[in-house]
């Protein structure tokens, strides 16, 4: 079995904007390049809005350097961005940004979202980009619930979604700038499920809702996150009730990391000149919102 490293729990929740309630289970500034390729994970909720006619959400904010993985659990986000992409997401779907050289964001929740309230519960995940590709041209990718691809885990223990890497020969449809795994994973209550994972790669699991026994040993619950060895071998993950889970793996890329808010690079001069960049308005802008809120 692969040997625990350490487990966490998140801080205290913050605000980000007045639309998501985070707690962030890990950042670079504290895990460093223990969890590279992975810079930061975000949990935003569970949490219950009541019905609003207000917009609530983060307005423009600029990214360089890295990916950002939006993934919806309940509720919906309406996004766009400086290259004109954008769209609304809702359960089960993923919204994969390659900020790469810079790009204009802003992320709120759906117009009928809004104005019906209820749950929303979301992960963002920060992906580092490699040195060579930190400044690549924007993109982004649209994953919608039909298009990631549900594995049935043995003995009827529960299902596994590929967002990115594979499992099992099965292909996720994320398109990645290094080799990793980004797996979502449903465990039903007492059942035992065992994964595995490749020699040298970054693993861990973060465990979103119920109780989960790793490997016999630790016993980890919502909002926790496990680090794992990078030494071959398996990870055996029993429950005393459904569990969510989010499993990712990857490549390390063994670089240095600057980071400064939302921007992410390998010296603190490109952090300047991502500073530079921004002020000049070499990351393009928003179109203005028509009378809708839609782009």
């Amino acid at each position: 079995m692969k040997k625990i490293l350490g487990v966490y729990s998140a801080p205290g929740q913050h605000w980000v904007g007045d639309g998501f309630p985070v707690r962030s289970l890990f950042s670079y500034n504290s895990h460093g390049r223990h969890m590279s390729p992975f810079l930061l994970l975000d949990y935003a909720g569970p949490a219950s809005f009541t019905p609003t006619a207000d917009r609530r959400g983060v307005g423009e904010h600029p990214h360089r350097g890295f990916e950002t993985v939006t993934i919806v659990y309940e509720g919906e986000v309406q996004h766009r961005d400086s290259t004109g992409a954008g769209g609304t997401i809702g359960p089960g779907d993923v919204q994969w940004m390659t900020a790469g050289a810079g790009i204009l964001h802003e992320e709120f929740h759906s117009q009928a979202f809004a104005k019906s309230g209820g749950t929303l519960d979301m992960v963002q995940l920060w992906v580092n980009l490699p040195a060579k590709d930190k400044m690549t041209n924007p993109s982004y990718q649209t994953l919608l619930r039909q298009d990631i691809p549900v594995i049935e885990l043995p003995e009827g223990s529960g299902s596994l979604r590929v967002i990115a890497g594979e499992y099992g020969g099965q292909p996720g449809p994320a398109r990645t700038f290094s080799a990793m795994d980004v797996w979502d994973l449903r465990q039903q209550q007492g059942r035992s499920t065992s994964l595995a994972f490749q020699a040298g790669r970054t693993a861990a699991l973060v465990v979103l809702r119920g109780t989960v026994q790793v490997n016999g040993s630790e016993i980890v619950r919502a909002a926790q996150l496990v680090m794992l060895d990078r030494d071959p071998g398996e990870v055996v993950l029993e429950t005393n009730s459904d569990a969510a889970l989010l499993v990712l793996s990857g490549e390390p890329l063994n670089e240095p990391i600057v980071g400064y808010g939302p921007f992410v690079m390998n010296s603190e001069a490109q952090i300047a000149e991502a500073f530079e960049d921004f002020n000049s308005g070499r990351f393009g802008r928003l179109a203005p919102q028509t009378r809708s809120g839609a782009n």
